[in-house]
């Protein structure tokens, strides 16, 4: 029976790191997802390759229970991405094959486009136009909107024009003026398209070196100071793409930034444009992916994994604010979206471009090199200058809820003036701790090594690591004193503070807490930019990207946040934190300000802030790192375990160590002693970890690969949850 069939290689999405071998009597080419019996249970698989012979007797091999797609769903170049990915992050294939796929094709369903119902006029409704009297004017302007929309229009555009369109074009309909039907593409702008506005020298330097790239692989840095039209050099290079008919991937590293940068390019762009990220249900991510790999998205424009979405004419990628450490996914697959898209660009033959006014330091590092090129764009558009950053020494200050006297007079002049101002604190919550003042007592959560979170307005205290919630205690469970208060401050204790301080002023808080509803955010963001909004106070969601012209006073209320944390890579973080946020101070034709509540104002780290000297700091820390043997002087590899049983993780290191020393690493490869996590114990769930140092990158990864295969074969593996991470951005 077998003498007429062939034997395929099926990826599936288990721990297991290996292929399976399967046979069918139909031609199945490498990309195809196919239903496979595995074990007792049906599951989806994507074939990877072909054999002449398998390892397996005839006898035991298994048949495709059923062939999923007509043609390959992977595109061969995509397809090498991915087995890349399995093989340097060391992760099973089919798993990571799994997470770049959209739900629904993991499901095993078919590739179908349900787009929403599009309303466009009719030949009728055309001629009835001109003819149309200003007695029915909500007909009038969906008959003017609708004419100016060859696509058509959907509910959401159809809701920007009037309120009641759905009754009014229920009348048009019955009088065969207009006709529905399913929009089988992303939908095109309507809007009348912005020009470009006259670009300065570094910036037309900077298009002309990318765009003499095109059709070639070639990195890019793009490395510009705050507010100096990065975009604006993204959005004439990616003209210069669709102009060859060619598509464009651009990455951002949060839902936050995607509303923005979409209207941005709808501005600039009658294109198609797909988006891709998490607040997506699962038949809009399927629509988005199917419009990329079709070719009928002109421009994608997504978070993390969208860097996985096919593309049939890829062009050129960009990723915005690529030193952002949400680019590393902390779980399951831990890739990074910015490396795995630097090797994408490879495989495709495009340039990349790589954004940001804070660059990380391997990018950097790499810069020097040579290996990417660096643009610079030192100079803000416009004109404008860069904000006056000034220290408030909070060891002379007594703040009020985190406000000192300094920040309340810069703010209440701003106010007096009729401009904006943003306040920043990483914290969301009313207050870090919940405390007895009698005792000590401070509220734990039971199931992590953390303090809870006093959140007032819900009346509860929560542990932002585990999601845990608890009444407020009113009595001390050690000494049962009632003299309990909160300790410190989070953003919902700011703004509390502000309306007092303010009571006129318009404050507005975006953090976690205020933007969960779909479309939150959105709706905020709308109402700064419309001047409804006096104060705007919220955590690093504020910190990039964003472009408020009428801002023209930030204040930092805990610069020290960080400053001395145990990961090496601390102030790195922290300086690009403040930076990116002081930059959305005095973007425009109105001078910015900056005030930094410090408690070390003599560190030098903020006299690198004063002086707006990112080149500085970055020469004095890529020297330490050079010192120190860190990245991006030498590469890491962090095997991280975890066990509800106290001692288990920490045990089960010990036993991969011996391994790990009994394989010879090789020469440079240094096994650094398990420890128990600094966090050890999240969500009931002990944790401990194993540093591996290796000069070179070689070396360290032949050791992986022998390694991760062992280990996952050893016997000693199932008495803990373990997982391998590659260029760890987080060590703690």
């Amino acid at each position: 029976m077998l003498a007429a069939t062939r034997i395929y290689q099926v990826a599936v999405p288990t721990p297991l790191y290996r292929v399976f071998d399967y046979f069918a009597s139909a031609s199945l080419v490498a990309g195809t997802r196919v239903r496979v019996q595995f074990g007792r249970r049906e599951m989806v698989g994507v074939v990877v390759g072909t054999l002449e012979h398998s390892e397996l007797p005839r006898n035991r091999l298994k048949q495709v229970m059923r062939i999923l797609d007509e043609a390959p769903l992977i595109p061969p170049t995509l397809l090498m991405l991915l087995q890349w990915v399995a093989d340097y992050y060391h992760h099973p294939l089919g798993e990571v094959i799994h997470t770049a796929l959209p739900v629904y094709l993991r499901q095993g369903r078919p590739v179908a486009f349900k787009g929403e119902m599009a309303w466009s006029l009719t030949e009728a409704g055309r001629g009835v136009r001109q003819e149309m009297s200003h007695r029915a004017p909500a007909q009038k302007r969906l008959l003017d909107a609708l004419a100016a929309a060859p696509d058509g229009l959907v509910a959401k555009q159809l809701m920007e024009i009037s309120l009641r369109w759905s009754a009014t074009l229920k009348v048009m309909r019955a009088k065969g003026w207009v006709s529905s039907h399913p929009h089988d593409t992303p939908r095109v702008s309507p809007r009348n398209i912005l020009p470009s506005p006259e670009l300065n020298p570094g910036q037309k330097s900077a298009v002309a070196a990318i765009a003499a790239r095109l059709g070639h692989f070639h990195p890019f840095l793009l490395h510009g100071v705050t507010a100096s039209g990065k975009t604006e050099v993204y959005l004439n290079v990616i003209e210069q793409v669709l102009s060859q008919g060619k598509q464009v991937l651009v990455l951002v590293p949060e839902i936050g930034l995607t509303p923005q940068l979409v209207e941005r390019f709808q501005r600039r762009f009658q294109a198609p444009i797909a988006v891709l990220h998490s607040g997506l249900n699962n038949q809009e991510r399927l629509n988005a992916w199917i419009a990329a790999i079709g070719g009928k998205a002109s421009i994608v424009i997504g978070t993390r994994s969208a860097v996985f979405t096919p593309l049939n004419k890829p062009g050129l990628i960009v990723v915005d604010e690529e030193h952002d450490t949400s680019y590393k996914q902390q779980d399951g697959l831990r890739y990074s979206a910015r490396d795995v898209a630097v090797m994408r660009a490879s495989r495709e033959k495009i340039p990349i471009v790589l954004g940001s006014a804070t660059p990380s330091l391997e990018s950097l590092k790499n810069a020097r090199a040579g290996t990417y090129t660096l643009l610079d764009l030192p100079d803000r558009t416009g004109g404008a200058g860069m904000p006056h950053v000034r220290l408030c020494d909070m060891r002379r200050l007594k703040p009020t809820d985190g406000l000192s006297l300094p920040l309340r007079e810069a703010i209440a002049a701003r106010l007096e003036k009729r401009e904006q101002t943003i306040l920043f604190l990483n914290r969301r919550g009313f207050a870090p701790v919940w405390m007895c003042y009698d005792c000590g007592w401070v509220a734990p959560c039971r199931r992590c090594d953390a303090q809870l979170t006093l959140h007032r307005k819900r009346q509860k205290l929560l542990c932002h690591h585990c999601g845990a919630e608890q009444e407020v205690s009113l009595s001390c469970p050690d000494c049962h004193g009632t003299n309990l208060h909160p300790l410190g401050e989070g953003t919902e204790r700011v703004e509390g503070a502000l309306e007092k301080f303010f009571p006129r002023a318009r404050i507005e808080r975006i953090d976690r807490d205020t933007t969960l509803r779909k479309g939150t955010l959105e709706e905020k963001l709308r109402r700064i930019h419309a001047g409804q909004v006096d104060i705007l106070v919220g955590t690093q969601m504020l910190s990039k990207g964003h472009d408020f012209p009428n801002v023209t006073l930030v204040g930092v209320l805990n610069a020290d946040q960080g400053l001395y944390g145990m990961d090496f890579r601390a102030s790195e973080r922290l300086f690009q934190l403040i930076l990116q946020v002081s930059g959305r101070a005095g973007r425009a034709d109105k001078p910015g300000e900056v005030l930094l509540q410090t408690w070390h104002p003599a560190h030098s780290l903020f006299a690198a802030l004063q002086r707006h000297d990112f080149h500085g700091f970055a020469e004095f820390a890529l020297g330490e790192r050079r010192e120190t043997g860190y990245p991006p002087y030498s590469h890491l590899a962090l095997l991280r375990a975890e066990s509800p049983v106290p001692g288990a993780a920490l045990r089960f290191l010990r036993e991969a160590r011996g391994l790990a020393v009994s394989l010879s690493p090789g020469e440079g490869v240094q096994i650094m002693e398990s420890l128990p996590a600094p966090l050890e114990r999240l969500a009931g769930r002990y944790r401990a970890q194993l540093l591996i140092q290796s000069r070179d990158r070689t070396p360290l990864q032949a050791f992986l690969r022998r390694w991760v295969v062992q280990l996952a074969e050893a016997k000693f593996s199932s008495k803990a949850r373990w997982s391998l991470d590659v260029d760890p951005v987080d060590l703690y």
